[in-house]
């Protein structure tokens, strides 16, 4: 089993900056993708970004493409994603998800999750 620990979220005004992190344990995720999606009060999910095992293949979702940055340290077992230039529509409850499905938007691991709130 593998337990996805998120931190780093907060309230923070349009155009600043978050840095979110999540620290895995148990199980090596070191072979997994790993990612991050978000959902918003009475919206569905939504993919935001993921990142391969060995830290390339990055890919974003387009609403976050050039504000995001998707990063991973597999010696510390973490990802991490920088958010700048943030927007109010960026609000969510962020949660990491680790699997080998990521790019069908399936995994098999995900943490309870940090929430983001972006005030204007």
């Amino acid at each position: 089993q593998v337990q996805l620990v998120e931190s780093g979220g907060g309230l923070v005004q349009a155009g600043g900056s978050l840095r979110l992190s999540c620290a895995a344990s148990g199980r090596t995720v070191s072979s997994y993708s790993m990612g991050w999606f978000r959902q918003a009060p009475g919206k569905e999910r939504e993919f935001v970004a993921r990142i391969g095992w060995s830290g390339g293949g990055a890919y974003y979702a387009d609403s976050v493409k050039g504000r995001f940055t998707i990063s991973r340290d597999n010696a510390k077992n973490t990802v991490y994603l920088q958010m700048n230039s943030l927007k109010p529509e960026d609000t969510a409850l962020y949660y990491c998800v680790a699997g080998a499905r990521l790019y069908a938007h399936e995994y098999s691991y995900r943490g309870q999750g940090t929430q983001v709130t972006v005030s204007s």
